[in-house]
């Protein structure tokens, strides 16, 4: 997979049930790559539908998604082709910044009879509903649903208060983050990252990239409100 879409799969183990935060492309079966771990009841939590994130969720029972995007996930509507010659232009060349770009987004094949060509987004047969203040709650862990809307309409992350962890999706991560994609809202983009900087955050794992810290949190979210550019290790 090309780095530019190499969506972070979380998974949180709890009491009663765990979490599995984002599904990744869908290329090949999570379920069996994780079979390991996915051993008790899942709470399947989609932050937004972009496919790098909601291409393998077809495969459990049921997920949950921001009302804004239900419509999407059930539907298979953010689909796009693993063929290059399909992408904007604008985002081809800032997936250059992050490594080489060929004909497809993957540079190998799952299996010989692969053919990335017929690669589809499939829809999702059922569907729960996460809005603000909804907890996500794994008996002996409980997650608070925020509403973390720019980077889409209905991108959503998870908050645990007691230990200042968030879950962001694509809402902000540390590399360039993209605010002009279909959807895309900049000045609700910058309304989320005002938010952010008032969030009493220890970690973030977002949905891209590396986990960070607070100051990081705050360097990022302060420098997309100015209108500056940072250094990222991916551009």
């Amino acid at each position: 997979m090309h780095p530019f879409l190499r969506c972070n799969i979380w998974h949180i183990p709890g009491r009663c049930k765990d979490l599995l935060v984002d599904t990744g492309m869908g290329i090949q079966s999570l379920k069996d790559a994780a079979k390991d771990l996915f051993q008790k009841p899942l709470s399947v939590v989609i932050t937004h539908t972009h496919k790098d994130h909601s291409g393998g969720a077809h495969e459990f029972s049921s997920c949950y998604v921001h009302p804004l995007e239900a419509e999407s996930l059930q539907h298979a509507k953010d689909d796009i082709s693993l063929e290059i010659k399909y992408w904007p232009k604008d985002i081809v060349e800032i997936m250059k910044m992050d490594g080489p770009v060929g004909e497809y987004v993957i540079d190998a094949l799952p299996s010989k009879s692969y053919k990335p060509s017929d690669n589809k987004l499939k829809p999702v047969s059922s569907i729960s509903l996460l809005e603000e203040n909804d907890l996500v709650d794994l008996g002996d862990r409980s997650f608070e649903v925020l509403h973390l809307p720019g980077h889409s309409p209905g991108s959503i992350g998870l908050w645990e208060a007691k230990t200042g962890i968030l879950f962001s999706g694509d809402a902000v991560y540390d590399a360039q983050l993209l605010d002009d994609l279909p959807g895309s809202d900049k000045e609700v983009c910058r309304n989320t990252m005002k938010r952010l900087l008032e969030l009493p955050v220890n970690i973030v794992h977002g949905g891209h990239v590396g986990s960070f810290g607070r100051d990081r949190l705050r360097e990022i979210a302060s420098a997309y409100i100015d209108g500056r550019k940072l250094d990222y290790t991916f551009k």
